[in-house]
């Protein structure tokens, strides 16, 4: 095939796969099984191979995410992306008609569902997608191009040669969440918070290959600059857009009157739970663009526009026991047993009460009335205690002194809020950590999962890392659901992660701190496993982005008797011990990546050295002076000069909880 007849082929299977793509995630109407648009796909991505000088960004092979970037470009927003004002209930919503029926007449409201998701703009010219912001502070976002180009839901070229720039919000749907949140608890990552967490961390982070396997999606809600723009009211602009392609949502709807409007909140107010994603709310506009323009804007927000906030929603139950689990860490974590109730549409048992602080601080007994509710209406967690409801029979509840597996004694280490049963052999902490060492950011050994873990070592079969290695087909055919080409494959993934670069041996290991970058931070830099376990933690802090509470960890790890006698294990059996370079996939999802941090003022919850250091394993370098350079300040109580300094260059500003919210997300 010579070059104009490829030309014309990569046109005709774009022009296939843009149409095929459109059916499928926007109309969920789709004409041609999986199998053929795959098939297409490949033979577009091989004739792009071939020919590259005839790849566009608008090729559907350009979905699968590009090379990780070195830092996001700013992005100037030509129309402000404006944060909305709230309404909390019915006088609110009433207030807010009567404040537009003082300016205008005659009018009408749209009612769109409010996705609980990142605010993104796009824009397109000439009909192509040319770039992708986050909404930032409303002036200037963030250029994440590349990871919204992996929703498949987002068209790369629109059905007419427009110039335009759309609004939407992406998010993360319920089952997507559900299993992200499954693979990572598997894999020892801690787990999102909530679909819009899960969400804003796939879409802010430098590899767009971990955005386009988060399953991400979107919903169109507004078009920003748009000069040839003449569509005369919002809800026809709503469907202009559906008819260029964009995706919006089907749930909008129009009313002539505030009541109208009301019943229709009380409706999704009682039907959110039925949703595949997560609503917070119902944003209310008047139609009439003409009438916008008339109404205008305040200093924050249009007054044409108000956002209806769902009320939490709890309920009330039994806490009938306080049941212990222990992590590959040894970290104690307890959960409410509850009486199963109904939240958000499905029956809630348990909820985690995180450590005992918590319990002390709610007051929490054994027996109580408590209030439940889903954080982010997903995870359970209790929110207050029903105290006039106690009769006095209710018991308190303290940490018990030996670990609930193992029953070696537990304790507190420096100044954590976690317990720990410092016993290394402890049963739930070595299968725990079996799980880790076989995760995708370690040792990646495909068929090994939680299940196959536990029966292993059920059986007697594996209790170290060594043992892994040391399995043959006559331990695994007495699996349940192993047959032959089952054992086979997972053989095959076991000999083969032996040839694994030194950082995901270090990561599979589980060392305290050491996350998959500091872990390739660690390996580039010694180069083999001998010379890092020689180290002394003067040497490891020495080496940039790891801390003192890190190279203490990594130390202390690395002078422990069976600790030694594992590695000459894992050495004997054929792993390798050097830094091959890196293949690992760092962890780029966290909002501190690549970012230069500040702390100052006196934290509550972390200590400053604590702090520092989560900060650290999650990507982000921390210092000690604000200058040009530094992208966020942590303000925590009597913040001084710092916090003058970071106001006076622009810095971004958190306060402690917001500083935990993103550790924990």
């Amino acid at each position: 095939m010579n070059r104009e007849e490829a030309a014309k082929k990569i046109e005709e299977l774009r022009d296939e796969l843009h149409q095929y793509n459109y059916e499928y995630h926007v109309l969920d109407d789709p004409s041609v099984p999986d199998h053929i648009y795959d098939k297409k796909l490949h033979e577009l991505m091989d004739l792009e191979e071939q020919f590259p000088e005839l790849l566009t960004s608008d090729s559907p092979s350009q979905r699968v995410g590009g090379q990780p970037l070195d830092k996001f470009e700013k992005v100037d927003h030509e129309v402000p992306m404006l944060s909305l004002g709230n309404a909390f209930g019915e006088d609110d919503l009433r207030d807010f008609d009567r404040r537009i029926r003082e300016r205008v007449s005659h009018y009408r409201y749209v009612c769109e569902l409010k996705i609980d998701g990142l605010a993104v703009s796009l824009r397109y010219e000439d009909g192509k997608f040319i770039r992708g912001a986050t909404r930032g502070d409303g002036k200037t976002g963030e250029d994440i191009t590349n990871n919204l180009k992996t929703i498949n839901s987002i068209p790369l070229k629109i059905q007419e040669e427009e110039t335009i720039e759309v609004r939407g919000e992406a998010y993360m749907p319920k089952r997507s969440f559900l299993a992200l949140n499954e693979a990572r608890e598997a894999e020892g990552q801690e787990v999102f918070a909530n679909p819009r967490n899960a969400a804003a961390g796939s879409l802010r982070q430098l590899d767009p290959k971990i955005a386009a396997k988060r399953n991400l999606d979107i919903f169109i809600y507004s078009v920003g600059q748009w000069e040839a723009g003449s569509i005369e009211s919002h809800s026809k602009r709503l469907e202009y857009l559906k008819k260029l392609g964009f995706k919006t949502n089907p749930e909008t709807r129009t009313f002539e009157s505030i009541e109208d409007v009301i019943r229709y909140t009380e409706e999704w107010t009682l039907k959110r739970s039925e949703l595949d994603y997560e609503i917070d709310g119902i944003v209310i506009k008047v139609d009439s663009i003409d009438q916008q323009e008339e109404l205008g804007f305040t200093a924050k927000s249009p007054r044409w526009a108000i956002a209806y906030k769902f009320p939490a929603e709890e309920a009330i139950t039994k806490l009938h026991g306080i049941e212990l689990s222990v992590g590959r860490t040894g970290a104690i974590t307890p959960t409410a047993i509850l009486e199963p109730v109904q939240v958000a549409g499905t029956t809630v048992s348990r909820a985690s009460l995180h450590n005992e602080d918590l319990i002390i601080e709610k007051d929490i007994r054994i027996g109580d009335t408590v209030v439940i509710k889903k954080a982010g209406d997903i995870i359970p967690e209790v929110v207050r205690v029903v105290k006039e409801e106690r009769s006095g029979d209710e018991q308190v509840f303290r940490m018990p002194e030996n670990c609930p597996v193992c029953g070696s004694k537990i304790e507190k280490v420096d100044d954590e809020v976690a317990y720990r049963c410092l016993n290394p052999n402890c049963e739930a902490q070595l299968k725990e950590g079996l799980i880790h060492f076989v995760s995708r950011n370690a040792m990646n050994i495909d068929g090994l999962g939680e299940k196959v873990i536990e029966q292993l070592f059920d059986n007697d079969l594996i209790h170290t890392i060594a043992d892994l290695y040391k399995l043959n087909r006559e331990d695994l055919i007495q699996l349940d659901r192993m047959g032959e080409k089952s054992v086979s494959n997972l053989l095959s993934a076991i000999e083969a992660s032996k040839e694994n670069s030194l950082e995901r041996l270090l990561f599979g290991l589980g060392i305290r701190y050491v996350g998959s970058k500091a872990a390739d931070t660690l390996a580039s830099h010694f180069k083999t496993m001998d010379q890092l376990m020689k180290a002394t933690s003067e040497e490891l802090v020495s080496v940039p982005e790891i801390g003192s509470k890190m190279a203490e960890s990594i130390a202390t790890y690395f002078d422990k008797p069976q600790v030694k006698e594992l590695i000459e294990d894992l050495k004997t059996l054929g792993l390798n011990m050097e830094y091959l370079g890196s293949t690992v996939e760092v962890s780029s999802d966290s909002i501190f990546y690549n970012k230069t941090v500040v702390l100052t003022g006196k934290l509550e919850q972390l200590s400053r050295g604590e702090a520092k250091e989560r900060i650290e394993a999650l990507g982000g370098k921390v210092t000690g002076s604000v200058s040009k350079k530094t992208d966020l300040l942590v303000a925590g109580e009597e913040a001084g000069s710092k916090l003058d300094k970071a106001k006076k260059l622009e810095v971004e500003v958190w306060n402690e909880q917001q500083l935990m919210d993103a550790l924990d997300a």
